[in-house]
């Protein structure tokens, strides 16, 4: 039987929680597909695991197989069992940090006081993430931090964001090889999947490491204008853009999903069509 690795976003890709409109039946269609024994689901998204088990049930999602979670800094293994998670992964990523700990790293960065730590649940083995005011000159505060760092060997991604409806900005301290592209190479490599049997959708810049590999990658109909611009300059013989009027959908969200991975497997093509 020949497997596939289905890879996707949540947020605006996979989960309709942005503003354009839902084609009613591609939720139900994207579930029938993934049921199939032929295919492995993965979530590949900023979320943690308690946000993620939160869409699954907010938005009644397919459980996945896999979940690369915390910005690619965690894979899990979901089963009866409940959630694994990989030790591989960490140990792979690990020497970005010099090895250290994630309470290590803390207590060296704690030098800098306009730094709160987040709750735990919002923190990985390999994630360290800090609230910071709004006041403060979060681009000075990276570049101070990145030299600490860079002197001690640490090989870390400051990644900067804000949450606008807490009024507080976010930092996330996370190792170099720690992001999408690398996790879901590691998760092909350790499953047995080739590029031809691997297909990735998002719709966002922070999915933009993948869209532009050569990993056969779909951009939902609903991405913005810079990302599907930006995403243009990518190899175009990887990358597929969801434009709609597949099986009478508008190409967003799962929409998107069903007909990217249609044009890459066509033996995904029949399976839906004999769904109507």
């Amino acid at each position: 039987m020949k497997k596939f690795l289905l890879c996707t976003d949540l947020d605006r890709t996979l989960i309709p929680n942005g503003v354009q409109p839902v084609s009613p039946l591609a939720m139900e269609r994207f579930k029938q597909m993934v049921s199939r024994a032929e295919i492995t689901l993965a979530y590949v998204t900023g979320r943690h695991q308690a946000l993620i088990e939160q869409a699954i049930a907010q938005f009644d999602l397919p459980r996945p197989d896999f979940a690369i979670a915390d910005v690619g800094s965690s894979i899990y293994q979901l089963g009866s069992f409940g959630w694994r998670q990989w030790d591989e992964w960490d140990r792979q990523i690990a020497p970005d940090w010099r090895g250290w700990s994630h309470g290590e790293l803390y207590r060296f960065l704690s030098v800098f006081p306009a730094l709160q730590l987040q709750e735990k649940e919002k923190q990985g083995r390999h994630k360290l993430s800090f609230y910071i005011p709004l006041e403060m000159d979060a681009h000075a505060l990276r570049l101070e931090m990145g030299v600490r760092l860079v002197q001690a060997g640490i090989k870390a991604n400051l990644i900067w964001s804000i949450d606008e409806e807490a009024g507080v900005g976010l930092l996330d301290v996370l190792p170099v090889s720690a992001n999408k592209l690398h996790a879901i190479r590691f998760l092909m490599q350790r499953e047995g999947f080739r590029h031809e049997n691997t297909v990735f959708s998002g719709d966002s810049g922070n999915d933009l490491d993948v869209l532009l590999s050569d990993i056969p990658s779909v951009l939902v109909a609903n991405a913005d204008a810079e990302v599907k611009g930006r995403a243009a300059e990518g190899n175009p013989q990887a990358l597929y853009v969801a434009s709609g009027n597949y099986l009478g959908m508008n190409g967003n969200y799962s929409a998107g999903i069903l007909e990217g991975a249609a044009h890459f497997w066509p033996e995904v093509n029949v399976w839906l069509r004999e769904l109507d």
